[in-house]
């Protein structure tokens, strides 16, 4: 069975939550007398699922307390509350702790804020499409799970706490945007895709695309746009495109549609219906060879995925 994903890393919930290392939850044990020789006991310490000594995790309890003979083995008998430890020093001189390893409880928390998430998301955002073409979780999605991460830590130790309930509120915005449709994740087909949105993928001169125009005809495509053959100014340098065929998309120059055009600096042939504009940063830039743009295109006959505009019910009253 696969596993359900979660949604933010250790390192991107320290990046929303720079201060998560303060809400580590562990409890001190406190109240030991001798039971033995180096074998001590703690009553009512409450449930211990891990045990630390001054930091050292003490890795998994034994089976009993008789078993204990080994320093720092421990057992905690959840039928009379009491924490066994066996020691050669006083462990009422150490910092004895109960509580997770603190990765291994992030990690926790991260996985109950993403299932968290997937129930406050409308069904029909699927899971399985948060991801951007890269692989990676939209950051949308990465942001609002380290927010609701974050409040769920804070809110174990600090239930009142106002840190908690501003993560809380700006993570309901979030999933509010992105339920309503004002917010769109890198799957979705927005009302303007058609008109394509140009990326950076080598770019050293100072003359780019900067605009396009029009609408594209087909369905879908990463249009490839490349300084071919000759850089300079415009005027001089030359661009080609290639666009998709029938074993591959633009990018891996599947179809060669626009062959050293000369850029002159107003709205170019690209593909499929549109236009592209190259401009430079000043009258002297220049395009340098071998530099690369992608577009990114959807038909505009496709439907689109999500819409600021919501249908409104009216009535007509006497």
């Amino acid at each position: 069975m696969a596993t359900a994903p979660i949604y933010c890393t250790h390192k991107e919930l320290k990046r929303v939550f720079p201060q998560l290392d303060e809400f580590d939850i562990k409890v001190q044990v406190f109240g030991w007398t001798t039971v033995s020789s180096n074998k001590y006991a703690s009553h009512n310490s409450g449930l211990v699922t891990q045990l630390f000594a001054d930091g050292e995790d003490l890795g998994a309890a034994q089976s009993a307390h008789t078993d204990l003979d080994v320093e720092g083995e421990w057992f905690y008998n959840s039928a009379e509350d009491v924490l066994y430890y066996y020691s050669a020093s006083n462990p009422a001189d150490k910092l004895m702790e109960a509580g997770e390893e603190f990765t291994a409880m992030v990690t926790q928390f991260r996985t109950d804020a993403s299932r968290y998430l997937d129930s406050k998301l409308d069904p029909n955002l699927p899971a399985n499409q948060f991801k951007d073409k890269s692989g990676n979780f939209d950051y949308m999605i990465i942001r609002t799970t380290a927010l609701l991460c974050a409040a769920l830590m804070i809110r174990a130790s600090d239930p009142t706490s106002e840190m908690a309930s501003a993560f809380m509120a700006e993570a309901q915005e979030n999933v509010d945007a992105l339920n309503n449709g004002r917010a769109g994740l890198s799957w979705q087909n927005t009302s303007d895709s058609s008109k394509g949105v140009v990326r950076d993928v080598t770019y050293t001169g100072t003359v780019r695309p900067v605009d396009t125009r029009g609408h594209y005809s087909g369905t879908y495509d990463l249009i490839k746009i490349k300084i071919d053959t000759t850089g300079g100014a415009i005027g001089t340098a030359t661009y080609s495109v290639w666009t998709k065929d029938g074993d591959k998309l633009g990018m891996n120059e599947g179809n060669k549609v626009v062959t050293t055009e000369i850029i002159n600096g107003d709205y170019q042939a690209l593909a499929g219906g549109l236009q592209v504009r190259f401009s430079g940063t000043d009258f002297d830039s220049t395009a340098a060879l071998n530099d690369i743009w992608e577009v990114e295109v959807q038909g505009y006959t496709e439907e689109v995925d999500t819409n600021s505009l919501k249908p409104i019910r009216m009535t007509r009253r006497a």
